[in-house]
């Protein structure tokens, strides 16, 4: 059986949070990270390719990776066709 990867700074930095009980944001470009149980309650500035955007860990989000939580393509919407404007 394979463990989970998570970046080695993001253990320590998150271990040495959990012994001192702070509550801040780490951030991380760690996308592939797998989040398990000791991160629970932390929150994680996960980059998406342009910002660090905040993401709250609940026990729902243990086994996913963090990228899973920060979208990297936004979607403006589509161009609404005017057909009045069309006709004329």
């Amino acid at each position: 059986m394979k463990t989970p990867f998570i970046a080695s700074y993001l253990v320590k930095e998150i271990k040495h949070l959990n012994a001192t009980n702070l509550k801040k944001i780490i951030r991380t470009w760690s996308r592939s990270s797998t989040i398990v149980p000791f991160m629970i309650g932390h929150t994680i500035g996960v980059h998406n390719g342009r910002e660090h955007l905040p993401i709250f860990i609940t026990e729902q989000m243990i086994g996913h990776k963090l990228g899973e939580f920060a979208p990297t393509r936004s979607f403006k919407s589509h161009v609404k066709i005017d057909k009045k404007a069309k006709r004329k």
